[in-house]
């Protein structure tokens, strides 16, 4: 069984959808399809900490799905832009994870994973799948993946 370890990009993932579909993604229906007949070592989920409770709420239900929720502080600058980025934390922990890991599956847009995907499949030889919105996901980083999942009506909230 390939053992495959799981890095989802909250913000990313949420505003794309939102953006593409104006519905939110279907964390359970993505967990059954990236788990399928895998073992999975470890599964994250990297979101920004607002405190409230129906973040509280959503989070508990990634944890139930067996996702380990890593959370930020929200941090609010004095010219009212906003700072909650994970693009360097999900970098560190996919290395971390590229020898254990047969697969790594990244759930992101961001084109800044571009070049971690290829280290990850050119130096450690493992299969990088990248799920993301297709309009709104980074050529870069579809080119630079094994395979590129399109985040489509299959896996929406209804």
């Amino acid at each position: 069984m390939l053992k495959v370890a799981i890095f989802v990009d909250v913000q990313n993932v949420y505003y794309t959808v939102r953006e593409a579909y104006g519905k939110n993604f279907d964390y359970n229906k993505f967990w059954a399809q990236a788990t399928a007949n895998r073992d999975v070592i470890s599964a994250y989920c990297y979101a920004i900490d607002k405190g409230d409770q129906k973040q509280r709420q959503f989070q508990n239900i990634l944890s139930a799905i067996g996702f380990d929720v890593k959370l930020k502080p929200f941090i609010q600058r004095a010219d009212g832009s906003a700072k909650g980025d994970w693009d360097v934390g999900i970098a560190l922990d996919v290395i971390d994870h590229a020898e254990k890991a047969d697969v790594i599956v990244l759930v992101s847009g961001d084109g800044d994973f571009d070049l971690l995907a290829n280290k990850v499949r050119l130096k450690h030889g493992k299969r990088v799948e990248v799920y993301g919105v297709p309009q709104l996901t980074a050529a870069s980083l579809i080119n630079a993946a094994s395979e590129f999942i399109a985040i489509d009506k299959r896996l929406l909230l209804s």
